[in-house]
Formats: C-alpha cells, structure tokens, sequence
C-alpha cells in the first residue's frame, strides 16, 4: 500500500471549514439566551470555542499517529472496557434534566455515550479484520461482532437516549455491510428490534407523544407538538436568501435550545435555502472523501476504521436534519462539529484525526 506524502487536503478542509462554522452559529443562536441566563453573550461559544481548540489538537495527534497502532487487542479492549466502566458510572451520579448522561467534573461535562461510537468502530474493524471470509458465519463472527453494540446500545437506552443508541446500531450496521455482511441480517435485527422498539417508543408515554407530535404537530402545538413547528417556522421564514447572520427571531426563546439540536433550524432561517443547500453539500462531500479512502486501501482494518468515522458523521448529520425538516421525530442527535456539545465536538474531531492519518497512507 503506497504512502502519501500528505494528508487529504479536501477532508481536512472541510473539517475546519464546519467547526468554524460551528462556532459562528452558536454564537449567533446562543448569544441573547446566554446574555439573559449568564450576563455575557459569550457564555456557549466560549466553552464551545475551548473544546474545538482542544479537538483540534486531538486531531493533529491522531494525524501522526500510524493508525495500525490501534490494531491491539490492549488498545481494543481496554477502549471497550473504559467506556463500559462509564456508561454505568453515569447512573451513579445526579440526574440533569432528567437523565443519567453526564459525568461533570472541575466544571466540566461529558457525555460518555459519544465514546461508544468510537469504541464500537475500533472493535469492528478489529474483530472483522481478517473474519471477511466467514461474515456469513452467525454464530461464531456476526453475533460476537455485535455483542459491545448490544451491550452500549442498552446502557445507553437506560439512561436514556434512544437516538444515541439508533446512531450507534446504524454505524454498526454500515461497517458490517463493508464487511460483506448480507443486507438479509439487516432485516433479521429489525425484526429482533420489532418488540424493544414498541415497547420503548409505544408504552413510553413521552416518546409516544413525540411520534404523536411528529405526525401531527398542531394538534398540541404549545405542548408536543412545539419544538417541530417552531422549527418549521424558522426554516419556512429563511426563504432562499436567509434573513441574515444574528438576525433570526426564533432563536429568540420560541426554538427550544437553539444552539444545539436545533441548530440547523438556525442556519435555515439566518442563511436561508441557500446555506442549507451548503451545509448539506459539505457533509456530503465529507462522506463522498471519507468513503472515496475506505474503497481505495487494501487494509481491511483501514477500510472497516473508515467506514465506521465516515457513517459515524453522515448518520448523525442525516438524524438531525430530518429532525429538524420534520422527517423524523426528535431525537436529541447533535449536528456533526456544528452543535453547541464539548464532548461531541471532541469526540468527533479525534475520530477524523484517524481518518486523516489513513489518507495518509492510501494512494488514491
């Protein structure tokens, strides 16, 4: 496998181009919100801005560090047992807003469920490395290979997130498929997820109202319904040239938390048509290099570490879109570097720092 001589410039771009776009919108959505609750504008993007600078530099580590590194069963299953060991710490600490996400120390917050991406990529491009030829066997390659998705998936729904666990089956899912898995064992999870599903969507009184919401939002417009239309409205408001940068009224206390899930809402109605067809593009030209990689290297273990970074991106960006259009209920899934959310950003821009690294080492 050839060297290049330099990282893919074209992924790296577009990276920093939607940090730094990241943090002008939070900023712009944040800024009167945080003036009222905290006496300073500055407040979101602040902390924002520390935690971009402090992925940033994540990145550039992994950058230079050989990513076959990463090919140990110390670093595997010590990545593993360390977000496990989180994952169950967090339900022994205080709620905040009524869940068991965060871990909070020295003034800081961590969501230990933006861990378990990563942790399930590593594991998967691992564990299926040099199992390609026996992706058909169930009992001994495609059910140990889901076993840390199963496990993350339900600690995660405890706490409880369920879109977090979605993104973590779906990024699962796409990795296995590079793999060779057949698209039939796709339609046996669904199948399998059939009754949890029901159970946790249809006998949960607030996820039931979100599908409620979801197909019908006026029918409670202050109450369930709220969160869809008022980010219909801000999108429908922005028309093809956007009414300006800070100068969305929305945002205003109507868009409930403007600067993170809803984002994108902002974007709409600040920037307009125009800046979402931008925004939408650039992911898609984030996944088109991404994938572009994965499909030129020879090293499964690349491939599959491709793979996983690249869906890891293109599934959240896909999740909190169509939220926020209206194609999907609301999930609480950030918008990849964009939304106000340390840990994600972090998380986020180390795992691309590992994408890099493979570019590096793949003629193409």
């Amino acid at each position: 496998m050839a060297k290049r001589v330099r990282v893919d410039r074209w992924l790296f771009g577009v990276t920093l181009i939607l940090v730094f776009i990241g943090l002008i919108m939070v900023f712009s959505a944040s800024a009167v919100v945080a003036n009222q609750l905290y006496g300073t504008p500055y407040h979101f993007v602040e902390r924002q801005f520390a935690w971009a600078v402090a992925g940033l530099l994540a990145m550039f580590v992994a950058m230079n560090i050989d990513y076959r590194k990463y090919k140990s069963p110390t670093v595997v299953f010590s990545f593993l047992a360390v977000t496990s060991a989180l994952l169950v710490a967090v339900f022994f600490l205080d709620r905040s807003h009524n869940t068991h996400r965060w871990i909070r120390l020295w003034g800081l917050s961590f969501q230990p469920s933006e861990l378990a991406k990563p942790a399930i990529i590593l594991f998967l491009a691992f564990f299926l490395e040099s199992r390609t030829k026996l992706i058909k066997d169930w009992k001994h390659t495609l059910i140990p290979a889901v076993v840390p998705t199963v496990v993350f998936t339900v600690l995660i729904v405890l706490q409880p997130d369920l879109g977090t666990s979605m993104a973590c089956c779906a990024i699962t899912a796409a990795v296995m498929l590079s793999a060779g898995m057949e698209l039939k064992y796709i339609g046996y999870g669904l199948l399998a997820s059939i009754v949890p599903l029901y159970i946790l969507i249809f006998r949960t009184a607030w996820r039931f109202k979100r599908i409620l919401a979801f197909l019908n939002p006026y029918a409670d417009p202050l109450g369930s319904g709220f969160h869809i239309i008022q980010s219909m409205i801000a999108v429908g408001t922005g028309g093809v040239m956007g009414v300006g940068l800070m100068e969305g009224k929305q945002k205003l206390f109507y868009l409930p938390e403007p600067q993170t899930d809803f984002i994108f809402a902002v974007i709409g109605e600040e920037w307009g048509l125009i800046g979402c067809v931008v925004i939408v593009a650039m992911f898609a030209f984030f996944c088109y290099r991404g994938l572009k990689v994965a499909m030129a290297t020879r090293d499964n273990f690349a491939r599959f570490l491709a793979v996983g970074i690249t869906s890891m991106v293109g599934i959240q960006a896909f999740f909190n879109i169509s939220v926020v259009l209206g194609l999907l209920p609301t999930k609480g899934i950030p918008l990849p570097f964009i939304s106000y959310g340390g840990s994600s950003l972090f998380v986020t821009l180390a795992t691309v720092g590992v994408l890099l690294n493979i570019t590096q080492q793949t003629d193409y």
